[in-house]
């Protein structure tokens, strides 16, 4: 694809730095690639199972977090193995799009930085609303303790702070690059 070295350089502004090409191709041609796109790590001539043994040698250490991108049939192995399986769907092959976790239609490999910056925005929104729900439950709770609350500060500590969690959800729908 023509945008690959951009989406290469966008996952490395999101401090994505362990970024390897596992392919079955011919290792010269794989090798070329990589010094084009700016990766270090190139691994060609593999088999599906080469592939595997390779993502389960990633796995090993539970610090690393695995995304694979692929499309093909031999691909679907490792996308089902991998923490989070990416398939190229508009050319992708049906047991890759099956085993992934997640179909880009278009095959665009920006969407991948784009989706990930969207899955950030989303935790930070997630935690901020569990640790508002429970400084306000908890406040609650102490107020009650104490004599200084009533059925009503009971009610918007459940209902209200609700209301307030889905108002700031919303926030997810409106993302910008």
């Amino acid at each position: 694809k023509d945008d690959a070295c951009t989406a290469i350089e966008e996952l490395k502004a999101l401090n994505i730095n362990n970024i390897q090409i596992l392919s079955g191709d011919k290792q010269a041609i794989v090798t070329n690639f990589a010094e084009k796109l700016g990766i270090t790590q190139a691994y060609g001539d593999l088999l599906p199972d080469g592939k595997v043994k390779h993502i389960e040698a990633l796995r090993s250490n539970p610090a690393n977090r695995i995304a694979f991108v692929g499309d093909g049939i031999n691909d679907a192995p490792v996308l089902a193995l991998s923490h989070v399986g990416i398939a190229m769907g508009g050319l992708g092959s049906d047991a890759a799009i099956e085993a992934a976790d997640v179909v880009l239609m278009d095959d665009d490999p920006m969407q991948i930085a784009k989706a990930i910056k969207i899955s950030r925005k989303c935790i930070g929104i997630v935690k901020q609303n569990i640790v508002f729900s429970l400084i306000i439950k908890f406040g609650c709770l102490a107020l009650t303790a104490f004599g200084l609350a009533n059925m009503w500060a009971a009610i918007f500590a459940d209902v209200g702070v609700m209301i307030i969690a889905v108002l700031n959800a919303i926030r997810a729908l409106k993302y910008k690059e």
